[in-house]
């Protein structure tokens, strides 16, 4: 049986030139095709020798995507740090009335988190 081959991806290209100071501009139609817009935030780096730039928005949401893969939908990190958090305060507090105790000072009144 014989199959079908799926036509091939269109790559975009273009060529640009770096400016003695050091900048590029990107071609308007791979702006458009990546959905860069003027003013936006652009972030780079080398991976593998090759110049990658994505708009922050977009690289936060692959590094957010990446997380959630890793840790899984149902924990939350952010409930996991507020819970540390409001332990070490809870101990920093012990430790604060212990020395108050032992140095013979009256215990300051310390507000702590709710939890």
């Amino acid at each position: 049986m014989a199959t079908r081959k799926q036509p091939a991806k269109l790559v975009l290209q273009a060529k640009t030139v770096l400016a003695p100071n050091g900048r590029i501009v990107i071609p308007a139609a791979i702006r458009e095709e990546l959905g860069f817009k003027p003013g936006e935030t652009l972030v780079m780096d080398v991976h593998e020798g090759q110049l990658r730039v994505d708009s922050f928005e977009a690289r936060l949401a692959r590094i957010q995507g990446e997380i959630r893969q890793l840790v899984g939908p149902e924990r939350s990190l952010v409930d996991e740090l507020i819970a540390d958090r409001r332990e070490e305060v809870r101990r920093e507090e012990e430790k604060d009335l212990a020395n108050d105790i032992e140095m013979g000072r009256k215990p300051a009144l310390k507000g702590s988190f709710a939890g």
